[in-house]
């Protein structure tokens, strides 16, 4: 079964002033439709042919080595869009789940500890790449970043996050540019805004129920 380009479930200029109408177009019609295509033809003739994207990421280090290169950059790409597009809402949705919130606390002591600790992560990130929010194998809270279209899902390929994750923020320059130029602190801040806690709250059940994160069904 051919892997397809989600629908984003709004408009294009629903997320503004926070994320203009051109660059959800781009980034949604050239960029992530660009992945789904290559991801395709990877798999196109292989025994991979069939799998989901998160059976993909989960084993990308049992996929062969001809295609793992393609189905790590164009199936991580495909997997954290789908992942991202479900984030990010309209005027933001909803509020963390009891279960999300006290993890928050926890781990971070509160929303704005959490809020300072995912801002670094995407920040510290040289060049391109996702600062994520996950949930580790005892159960707690943590944040990290992983390069290119890499994510914790892929285990120790990624760089070893250690987490399932529930909430994803992409920083490449694509996701931002044509409205912040360099200003990448700025997207990051605007972010919290639009964020869909409603989604995070069904990615945390599915990471602590399922043992998943992001796009996996």
């Amino acid at each position: 079964m051919a892997h397809e380009l989600p629908d984003l479930g709004y408009a294009y200029d629903a997320l503004e002033p926070q994320i203009d109408a051109r660059t959800m177009e781009i980034h949604h019609s050239k960029h992530h439709n660009a992945y789904v295509t290559n991801l395709n033809a990877a798999l196109e003739g292989s025994d991979l042919s069939d799998k989901s994207i998160c059976e993909l990421v989960m084993g990308l280090s049992e996929v062969p080595e001809g295609i793992r290169g393609a189905v790590r950059n164009h199936g991580g790409g495909h997997f954290n869009h789908s992942m991202f597009w479900k984030l990010i809402a309209p005027g933001g949705a909803s509020e963390p789940s009891a279960p999300v919130a006290e993890g928050i606390k926890a781990a971070f002591g509160s929303m704005d500890g959490f809020k300072e600790a995912f801002t670094k992560a995407a920040m510290t990130r040289f060049g391109s790449g996702w600062a994520w929010l996950g949930v580790k194998d005892d159960g707690t809270f943590g944040v990290c970043s992983t390069a290119n279209q890499d994510n914790p899902m892929m285990g120790e390929i990624s760089g070893a996050c250690g987490c399932k994750p529930i909430l994803g923020l992409d920083v490449w320059e694509h996701a931002y540019y044509l409205n912040y130029q360099n200003r990448r602190p700025d997207y990051v801040a605007a972010f919290f805004n639009i964020i869909n806690w409603d989604a995070v709250n069904e990615f945390y059940e599915m990471a602590t129920s399922k043992g998943q994160g992001g796009s996996c069904d």
